[in-house]
């Protein structure tokens, strides 16, 4: 599937845009100015598979602790400001790749200005964050609500005041805690814009809410060929973020360096306590990067025919399971050495 064509921006190494790669992204939950947690939490997520990461700045000392940070990290770092355009300077001068900031609520003009040559001149590109629940509010009486039109014509001032000043290395997002607004508002930006967008739905609550807020709408625009780059926000940890990002992005055969994981929901025919076992694979296969079927089945009556499909599957007996691969049944392993088993089987794959 192809992306909606965008105009490209290069944030760090990467190239945003104007091709079929939809980076992944997550947003540190620690005050910046604590570097060394920062750090930690962001070598973490790496591992994971985020590819960009956005931490907030506050204050002038969460700036500084930008310098640390990059120092020590691999990907791309954002550095999400509001209202202080000070703060995006010194944000700038300590080695930020890319700002989050729009630029209407930052004062005057010439402040806009003095932050655009910053970012001109160290090449960093700019994210302007249109949310639903922060339209200005003229536009919020002008529609009554929150509508995708009212945030298309938020994102058109603060684009314009950009393009006056002869900037375009520009990149967009239009969230709202409503998932189908969100679908509407980014199908009406990708006919509008030609700058990339990032996609994600706001405060989209727990990690059961977000996932199936995000896959409703992310998924949508996804398969529609809209988004460039995402983040799937989950209350609570950024960890929790990456799998589910992920999941969706190989559903939608966009990535194809992560594993799948396939499970019966077990019926009465289960005969051994499968849950755990699916639950710690689970945990361990988001720590690998192969394209790998690995299906866990509850019952010998249904398993092997269901699992042959799979690159290394179980189905499991009565305190026991049959270990498959590729379709052929190779031995039978007692419960407490499936696990064990099975991740010898994947490292070796």
């Amino acid at each position: 599937m192809k992306r909606t064509e965008t105009r490209e921006v290069k944030i760090k190494d990467l190239v945003l845009g104007h091709n079929n790669h939809v980076y992944i992204q997550s947003m540190c939950n620690i005050p910046t100015k604590q570097a060394q947690k920062v750090i930690k939490q962001i070598l973490n997520l790496e591992k994971m598979g985020c590819e960009i990461i956005r931490v907030s700045c506050m204050d002038m000392e969460d700036a500084k602790a930008i310098e640390t940070i990059k120092k020590n990290i691999h990907i791309p770092l954002v550095a999400d400001i509001h209202f202080d355009y000070k703060l995006a300077l010194a944000c700038i001068e300590a080695g930020a790749d890319k700002i989050r900031l729009n630029p209407g609520n930052i004062g005057s003009k010439e402040n806009v200005k003095v932050v655009v040559q910053a970012c001109k001149q160290h090449n960093i590109p700019i994210r302007i964050g249109i949310n639903s629940g922060s339209l200005e509010k003229d536009i919020h009486e002008k529609y009554g609500k929150p509508t995708a039109e009212g945030m298309i014509e938020s994102a058109k001032r603060h684009i314009e005041i950009l393009e006056e000043l002869d900037f375009y290395d520009t990149v967009l997002s239009f969230k709202s805690s409503d998932p189908l607004l969100c679908i509407e508002a980014y199908r009406l930006a990708a006919k509008t814009f030609d700058y990339p967008l990032h996609l994600g739905v706001t405060e989209a609550g727990t990690t059961m809410t977000s996932a199936i807020k995000s896959s409703l709408a992310l998924g949508t625009l996804l398969l529609e060929g809209i988004g460039n780059t995402i983040r799937i926000s989950v209350n609570g940890s950024p960890e929790k973020e990456i799998p589910i990002v992920k999941e969706l992005l190989k559903s939608c055969k966009l990535i194809d360096n992560v594993p799948n994981l396939i499970a019966c929901p077990t019926c009465g025919r289960t005969q051994w306590n499968m849950e755990p076992v699916v639950n710690e694979m689970e945990q361990y296969l988001q720590t690998v990067n192969k394209n790998i079927t690995v299906a866990i089945m509850g019952c010998a009556v249904n398993g092997p025919g269901e699992a042959k499909h799979a690159d290394i599957a179980i189905a499991g007996g009565r305190n026991e399971g049959l270990l498959i691969k590729k379709g052929q049944i190779i031995e039978k392993i007692p419960q407490d050495k499936i696990v064990e088993r099975l991740i010898k089987e994947i490292e070796n794959f």
